[in-house]
């Protein structure tokens, strides 16, 4: 959101303001989180208004239409919200690149860990769209393999306001860990309900499957407390990313940013980088450039950016702090491990991306 478009501008003040000799411009849609309507102004943009790349990306419906817009027309796409796999699988084009933590990333590694520390039946309740499959799958997936059971779960449609019945569900089946796989708003209500019907008193564990940190701001530390989860940052870490953050909550609502809105400053500013040294706007040009340059920033140093668009950044297991833990605002997490990327996204030889040369 206009997290996003504040770290959009840092990447271009923190370029120059021009590249090619033209100054650069930020222009900003809302989605209204529809799919056709996200399609409907990128074309606007690129056909009418003269726009070479799009940011953000939003959801990961919308996502998938821009992308194929975007690569149609030969610009780029820096996709920083949309996490679904097929992105960078089935679906990769030669001018889109994915930063933010894709599904695979964010639920394989938390499933795996709590399965194998005693949490090994599952039950989740999961966001009725291709996001919400994707990262179940991958996170079934991770339960199976590391020798636990998939006891169920129950589909519940986007931006729901009542999960009591998703709820009951869960706790009639006995599961250890009930894993939610949704985001946004639909995480957090699913976080309420979980504990005013008293899952947690009774012994079950969450494990969120695609959480940020604004989520534990608008929940707080005694809702969210416990909660293990992956990201790719967390603004705490050292001195750069705190004055950096510091920086940025000057302007936008005094919150530390998110990771969607990290991998927007990052990859804007690896775009207008990519762009100087290719001396062009072409797409496929620019993203090839991308892909040989290391991306280089307080954030990303020396992530990569694979063939099938994958930006590959070593992952963070965190846990969300209890409030006696916390000694200040915003100290939220503690890191639990760091996982390489090579680790953390899926292998490139699994990869269904027809840009991929296979072995």
């Amino acid at each position: 959101g206009p997290g996003a478009v504040v770290a959009a501008r840092m990447a271009v003040e923190d370029f120059g303001g021009k590249v090619l000799g033209r100054p650069i411009e930020i222009v900003v849609g809302d989605f209204q989180n529809k799919a056709d309507v996200a399609a409907g102004i990128v074309r606007e943009w690129i056909d009418a208004e003269g726009v070479e790349a799009i940011a953000d990306g939003a959801t990961s419906g919308a996502a998938i239409a821009i992308q194929q817009i975007v690569d149609e027309r030969n610009k780029v796409f820096l996709n920083t919200s949309g996490s679904s796999t097929d992105l960078t699988g089935k679906l990769c084009t030669a001018t889109a690149s994915q930063w933010l933590p894709d599904t695979y990333s964010v639920s394989h590694t938390v499933a795996d860990t709590i399965t194998k520390d005693g949490g090994d039946s599952w039950f989740f309740i999961t966001v009725d769209y291709a996001f919400g499959y994707s990262i179940e799958g991958h996170a079934s997936n991770a339960v199976t393999a590391a020798g636990g059971q998939v006891l169920g779960a129950v589909r519940h449609p986007f931006q729901s306001l009542d999960f009591s019945s998703y709820v009951l569900q869960a706790q009639a089946s006995g599961a250890k860990v009930v894993g939610l796989a949704n985001t946004g708003t639909d995480v957090e209500n699913s976080i309420k309900q979980i504990n005013e019907f008293g899952l947690l008193q009774q012994g079950t564990q969450m494990a969120a499957l695609q959480f940020f940190i604004t989520n534990v701001v608008g929940l707080g530390l005694d809702l969210s407390q416990g909660l293990m989860f992956m990201t790719s940052v967390y603004w705490d870490e050292n001195d750069e990313t705190r004055a950096w953050t510091k920086r940025f909550m000057a302007m936008h609502k005094e919150i530390p940013p998110s990771r969607t809105q990290v991998s927007t400053y990052s990859a804007v500013l690896h775009y207008l980088r990519a762009v100087e040294a290719a001396g062009t706007t072409d797409g496929k040009v620019v993203m090839a450039k991308m892909k040989e340059m290391p991306v280089d920033d307080i954030w990303f140093k020396g992530a990569t950016i694979r063939e099938d668009g994958r930006v590959m950044v070593d992952m963070l297991l965190v846990q969300v702090k209890s409030p006696a833990e916390s000694k200040a605002p915003f100290d939220y997490l503690k890191i639990l491990k760091r996982v390489p990327a090579q680790e953390a996204f899926l292998p490139l030889g699994k990869s269904e991306c027809p840009l991929v040369k296979k072995q």
